[in-house]
């Protein structure tokens, strides 16, 4: 009698095992997420068998380390210059929002430079990739496609072609045939991810992947694919604009705080040279409740222009609406104003928006916000060439912020010539030419500054 295999149900969501079915996961608490799983069949290593020895750390070689340059500046700048051989790049984002598109383009770059690259795809035909190719103008002889889902059969391929690149789109259609769960469990994932790590950092091979994301926004499976793999990639933007930005939130090669800013053109996705430009195209002149603050991503300064509009509430529970900023920092700064400056808001209609579909997360943006919610509850505009960047304190004070002289320079760069900062930054600070600098000490001193 054949011995049967034993199961195990996991959570699909987390991760998480258990010895028989659960309606709800212990761990994540997550509803009908646990499926059954068979334990893999897999045959014990011999004791001994292969394996690198240890070695000193000045003795290793770094020729095999040097980055290969995608072509894409803005990619490989999220990179941290460049794609490192041996590594796996994991790409997550919505559904339509260019990962496939990003991939493809890069993988045309790197076939032009005369290295063989393979893109492997489990949910669209070689035809249809080759219509898209088209579109992009992705036509390198050295471009290799394959139509595979079997892991096993795509290892073969690796082995006999011994490409330079490899691209999997999606992570979550791949299987491999020592599992009998379906392609895309938490299982299979986990499984197909280990051993594309196992290849890639024994033959050198530089490996992108391609994730899906759940309705929260993170990327489907468990989250040991995101501790397995060396880079993470967030491709953000709303489907409204046509700006896209790639936020890097792990790299072992280089900074986290690294973006790309991409647009969406017909013909693919477009590097944009100088964001801050892209975003002011269209602030409105004039109009009360806007501002402009310069904020850091990374190395990079970016202007932004941040909207607020104040307008008294219909409602017994007047709304606060915060897109592209914490919505718990808008509260905050709601309660200095009110308790600093008397500005009593609780009956008011507050939004925030950061033009451009940006998402800004640094303190620094304290500042334009206040004042923009500020300049909307008087209905009196901040003037047109004044930028704002600092940190708001709950006694109303007003604090320094990092790289207050190269936030300055972005800003004169762009036409800019007024510059309003903490006290603190403002001593410590070399002012750009051309460029006037106001210090002040508390949002008090901002006001004054502002509207008197």
């Amino acid at each position: 009698m054949a011995k049967q295999k034993k199961s195990v149900f996991v959570c699909q969501g987390c991760g998480y095992q258990a010895p028989k079915w659960l309606g709800r996961c212990p761990d994540c608490n997550e509803w009908n997420t646990l499926v059954e799983e068979f334990a893999s069949t897999r045959t014990e290593r011999k004791q001994g068998s292969g394996g690198s020895p240890p070695a000193a750390i000045p003795g290793i070689s770094l020729d095999r380390e040097q980055r290969l340059k995608t072509g894409l500046g803005e990619f490989d700048r999220t990179l941290g210059g460049g794609l490192v051989p041996g590594s796996l790049v994991l790409i997550g984002g919505d559904p339509g929002i260019g990962k496939s598109t990003l991939v493809l383009q890069a993988m045309d770059r790197l076939a032009s430079q005369g290295l063989d690259a393979l893109y492997l795809s489990g949910e669209e035909s070689p035809q249809q990739i080759r219509l898209r190719a088209e579109r992009l103008s992705a036509r390198s002889e050295n471009l290799y496609v394959m139509a595979e889902t079997c892991l096993e059969d795509v290892l073969e391929a690796v082995e006999r072609m011994k490409p330079r690149v490899l691209a999997v789109d999606s992570i979550q259609t791949v299987y491999t045939e020592a599992m009998a769960s379906a392609p895309g469990s938490v299982g299979q994932v986990r499984e197909v991810a280990s051993r594309l790590m196992g290849v890639a950092k024994t033959t050198g091979l530089a490996i992108f992947l391609v994730g899906h994301v759940t309705k929260d926004g993170s990327i489907a499976g468990p989250r040991v694919l995101e501790h397995l793999v060396d880079t993470v990639l967030y491709f953000e933007g709303d489907r409204g604009h046509l700006f896209r930005i790639l936020r890097a939130v792990k790299n072992r090669f280089g900074s986290t705080n690294e973006i790309g800013v991409f647009e969406m053109k017909e013909t693919g996705l477009g590097e944009v040279a100088n964001p801050s430009r892209i975003f002011l195209e269209e602030r409105p002149e004039g109009v009360s409740g806007s501002v402009v603050i310069p904020c850091l991503e990374g190395t990079r300064p970016l202007l932004v222009e941040i909207q607020a509009l104040v307008t008294s509430s219909p409602l017994g529970m007047p709304r606060r609406t915060a897109v592209g900023v914490d919505h718990n920092r808008i509260a905050l700064l709601v309660a200095v104003l009110a308790k600093r400056m008397g500005m009593e808001l609780g009956d008011q209609d507050i939004f925030v928006n950061v033009a451009g579909g940006l998402r800004v997360e640094e303190p620094a943006a304290d500042l334009g916000v206040i004042s923009a919610m500020m300049s909307s509850f008087l209905d009196r505009p901040v003037p047109r060439d004044v930028v704002l960047f600092g940190e708001v304190g709950l006694a109303g004070e007003i604090r320094g912020v990092g790289q207050p002289e190269l936030r300055m320079k972005e800003a004169r760069k762009l036409g800019f010539s007024h510059c309003i900062l903490s006290e603190s930054n403002l001593e410590a600070t070399r002012i750009p030419a051309g460029m006037k600098a106001t210090g002040v000490a508390s949002i008090q001193g901002l006001f004054e500054t502002l509207f008197r």
